[in-house]
């Protein structure tokens, strides 16, 4: 795949991250994200597990405009994430994890109905739905982040999913 096709793809992430539409990423979108969440799964935002969402989307928000947010406006536009993920974080999958690493943490919390470190796989299918996934993606996603098939997603098989969801974009079958 050459490089003009691989930032078409990854400027289609991009859609991911802006939750508003409003054609840039911030700070924002990033709150959003985690409000949504919340609200699906029934808990607050003062709780420890509401508390550590909105942390988690913070750090992620830093991480990310440390990386894209090349003229310093607290907004990632969408030249600018093409240019941060293609840049920085193609030859680099594992920074883009440990960026994301606090909010997939506390969001897999937050989807964990029993508190065992891991969320259901019907679960993670409802916070994808929840953060802006079709149906059938959400599903198709939630069941191969199951790789042992029992069921359950942990923080680590999301993490590494995420990163290369984001970072390693497969041609066209």
């Amino acid at each position: 795949m050459d490089s003009a096709e691989y930032e078409r793809k990854i400027a289609f992430r991009f859609a991911a991250f802006d939750q508003d539409g409003n054609g840039y990423i911030d700070r924002a979108d990033f709150n959003a994200a985690a409000a949504r969440l919340l609200a699906e799964f029934g808990t607050t935002a003062r709780c420890d597990k509401g508390q550590a969402l909105y942390t988690g989307a913070e750090a992620f928000w830093q991480g990310m405009a440390g990386i894209a947010d090349v003229d310093g406006d607290q907004r990632v536009t969408r030249e600018e994430f093409v240019g941060g993920a293609v840049k920085r974080l193609r030859d680099n999958p594992e920074r883009f994890a440990e960026i994301a690493r606090p909010f997939l943490r506390a969001a897999i919390a937050v989807a964990d109905n029993d508190d065992d470190g891991a969320a259901s796989v019907p679960a993670v299918e409802r916070a994808l739905k929840v953060l802006g996934a079709s149906a059938e993606s959400a599903s198709l996603a939630a069941r191969s982040l199951d790789a042992d098939h029992d069921g359950r997603i942990a923080e680590e098989d999301a993490v590494a999913a995420f990163a290369v969801y984001f970072t390693v974009i497969e041609p066209d079958a």
